[in-house]
């Protein structure tokens, strides 16, 4: 056995790269060593900004000798088809074994492949992994023909055993590996020589490297930390600029700085990401006023100032951008003073949103009017949610978060209270694009609650209006993201909203803002939206006011709404299947939401969802299971039946017409599960009437042990078939069970 050790050292390689590229040197290499026929007891990969390195232990010192059967043409067969397979097996005629077999004789050539030393397999591999290495953007320097994410220095390659290391005999465009490292670039750039994975490690940090960026990110972290605890501070976490400032050095050495007084004053949130985006800094924050008073930085190296001249550059850096930002706030602040939050809002009307649904301005104003609708249904106040609306966008004119977009937003509840507005609607103005992932915290403010509704069943419209679905896994809008937003904002709010309804009138708001007025039919298609807010949908709209219209005037309105009715109910369609995705996670089975989707109310999700999670709490019981196969039995019985007979067994049974103690056991026990159900629906009590058709089980079973449905007299045939019927009634009237799977 031998222990295999690689390293690639370059020039700095970006640090978003790095992981990526480690795991992609570990699978390269591994999988072409184990396809060569070399297997190995484990591996490890480590990146650094200039050097990837794998450690590949107790690999085989020689692939085995392998023998190969392969079956040839048949004795007889033309020469040129029997010359074609010696050629492909590479053996000679005589080499060959004649077979009897059913059809005649067959020719059979052994292949015998005799195993190959691991080095110069090592070799072979090595150089595939490093010409195809999968880099999203490489570049070529020199005269050779290599790509490489930056310039490729030197190859380390060798095989360690207990009597020593050998070099693998490999080279690529002028580049012979050896056993020799670099340390890091300033502090030790001499060579090294390594002997094996544990020797290279030592003598790397020896040498001011830290090969595992884990190592780094923890060393860093823990410094930071240490730091800000000793003057009563804390650093704000931030895992994913941790992991890229782990990236960008060899041997991290923290700072810490201070922020001049003149910029303690700025919003927490512009501090940080005016830090962590131009500088990579860390926050330091102050917990007892939640204020940003210092920075953390990482430097590469040490030095004898202790850091202290790259302190001082790093804040004079630091200034020059902050007073950029001071100045952005300040200027936005005077606006929202002088003119208010409405004059950010009103310079929207200059920027476009989507070529073909208008300005910022215009959708503002449609979910503004959608707010206002769903406020009342989400317990807001109907005025104070549309104002919400209505300024909710107004940040996106600001200074700041033009030279910020991550702060919209942030920025807007700040402009908000500057401007002496509500709690509520500057809330609303932070927290209304919330959620934005599957794992955001979601709103609960009623008034956040409306606008953000508003505006993500805006966003769905608008692009099923013109459209612009998701196809495939492209989704250059966050379409999934904006229903899945809704969704979640329904259900953790326990919100009763009939999308149907606010769907229709808003797809048909956006067939009004881009209707030509010569039609004459604009007044028309707003009553239509007026009539949507009482009858809920587009139809029931149409045919309320119908009698006004004469027949070219329905077909004008219909025609200018641009298939309002079934767009509509494409983009349902849409919201179930992110239902779905959504509840799997929870343990909800896709034909459980199917047997739930055909039933009255399936474009209320909360609705909805109710009944899938009882239906499913239900089919994980015994009783539930069980009697989904009585009812699927029964199901199959009357199918044949009714297609045989021509007729529908939908009739009630007579208890007279029942012969055996069983059969009319089912008779009471329908009778009291119909009991129990009908009020438990009305009621929307889902748990309860799913409990009571599970307790139909007992009774079903009995009666299918018992009793011969298909009996020789009529009169007893049919009223079992009509109990059967009865049987099937009362469990759809729960729940469509024939689209549970078996």
């Amino acid at each position: 056995m031998a222990d295999l050790l690689i390293e690639l050292f370059s020039e700095e390689i970006p640090a978003r790269m790095q992981k990526r590229a480690s795991e992609d040197l570990k699978s390269l290499v591994t999988n072409g060593l184990v396809e060569a026929g070399l297997t190995y007891a484990s591996a490890g990969a480590f990146a650094t900004p200039r050097r990837l390195a794998l450690s590949v232990e107790g690999l085989l010192d020689a692939s085995p000798t392998t023998v190969e059967e392969r079956k040839g043409p048949r004795v007889g067969a033309p020469e040129k088809a029997l010359e074609g397979f010696l050629r492909g097996a590479g053996v000679s005629k005589d080499d060959l074994e004649i077979r009897d077999e059913k059809k005649g004789q067959v020719y059979f050539a052994k292949i015998t492949k005799p195993g190959r030393p691991a080095a110069e397999i090592v070799a072979e591999v090595l150089e595939h992994a490093i010409r195809n290495f999968p880099w999203p953007k490489s570049m070529r320097w020199g005269s050779g023909s290599l790509k490489w994410v930056r310039p490729l220095h030197s190859i380390l390659c060798i095989l360690s055993k207990e009597d020593g290391a050998e070099v693998v005999d490999l080279e690529i465009d002028g580049i012979k590996a050896g056993n020799t490292a670099f340390g890091h670039r300033f502090m030790a750039p001499k060579t090294f020589t390594v002997s094996g994975f544990d020797d290279y490690v030592t003598k790397l940090k020896q040498n001011f490297v830290m090969l595992d960026p884990q190592e780094r990110a923890d060393h860093i972290w823990h410094d930071a930390t240490n730091q800000a605890f000793a003057q009563g501070l804390e650093v704000v976490e931030d895992k994913g600029l941790l992991a890229e400032v782990a990236g960008l050095v060899e041997w991290p050495v923290v700072l810490m700085g201070d922020i001049e007084e003149d910029f303690l004053g700025l919003p927490p949130e512009v501090l940080q990401t005016s830090m962590k985006e131009h500088q990579k800094f860390f926050s330091v924050r102050n917990p007892a006023t939640g204020r940003i008073e210092k920075f953390v930085t990482v430097a590469n190296r040490e030095t004898k100032d202790n850091g202290a001249t790259i302190l001082a550059g790093n804040q004079k850096v630091l200034a020059a951008r902050l007073s950029d930002a001071k100045f952005f706030w300040e200027n936005d602040n005077r606006t929202v003073a002088r003119d208010g939050m409405e004059a950010m809002s009103a310079a929207l009307a200059n920027v476009t949103f989507h070529n073909k649904l208008g300005s910022q301005a215009a959708r503002i104003t449609r979910i503004a009017s959608l707010a206002r609708e769903i406020a009342p249904i989400v317990g807001a106040d109907a005025e104070e949610a549309a104002l919400a609306a209505t300024l909710a966008k107004a940040d996106l004119s600001s200074e700041m978060v033009y030279e910020f977009p991550e702060l919209q937003g942030i920025m807007g509840r700040y402009y908000a209270k500057s401007a002496g507005l509500s709690d509520a609607v500057a809330d609303a103005c932070r927290d209304h694009y919330s959620p934005l992932g599957p794992s955001d915290d979601v709103p609960t403010e009623p008034v956040t609650v409306a606008v953000a509704l508003a505006d993500k069943l805006d966003t769905l419209t608008g692009f099923w209006a013109i459209d612009e679905k998701p196809t495939g896994s492209k989704d250059p809008f966050a379409l999934r993201r904006a229903a899945l937003g809704v969704i979640r904002l329904l259900l953790t709010n326990n919100v009763r909203l009939h999308l149907d309804r606010f769907v229709d009138a808003q797809l048909l708001a956006h067939q009004i803002a881009v209707a030509d007025e010569s039609d004459g039919i604009i007044d028309t298609l707003k009553e239509i939206l007026g009539e949507i807010a009482e009858h809920g949908v587009f139809g029931a709209a149409l045919d309320a006011i119908s009698d006004t219209l004469s027949d070219d005037e329905k077909a004008a309105v219909n025609s200018a709404a641009g298939g309002v009715p079934d767009t509509s109910e494409d983009l349902l369609a849409f919201f179930h299947d992110r239902l779905k995705v959504f509840l799997r996670d929870e343990g909800i089975r896709h034909d459980v939401i199917d047997a739930c989707l055909v039933m009255d109310g399936n474009d209320d999700i909360t609705l909805l969802v109710k009944r899938a999670r009882a239906l499913q709490q239900m089919l994980d019981t015994e009783d539930g299971t069980n009697l989904i196969q009585g009812f699927k039995r029964a199901n199959n019985i009357l199918t044949q039946a009714e297609e045989k007979d021509g007729v529908e067994y939908s009739y009630g049974p007579d208890l007279k017409f029942a012969e055996v103690a069983e059969e009319k056991a089912l008779f009471a026990a329908l009778d009291t599960a119909e009991a129990a159900i009908k009020p438990a629906m009305e009621a929307e009590d889902f748990t309860a009437a799913m409990s009571a058709m599970a307790d139909m089980r007992p009774a079903v079973d009995a009666f299918f042990e018992a009793v011969q449905v298909n009996a020789d007299n009529d009169v007893v045939r049919r009223n079992r078939l009509n109990l059967l019927g009865r049987i099937r009634d009362i469990c759809l009237s729960v729940a469509d069970l024939t689209r549970i799977e078996s």
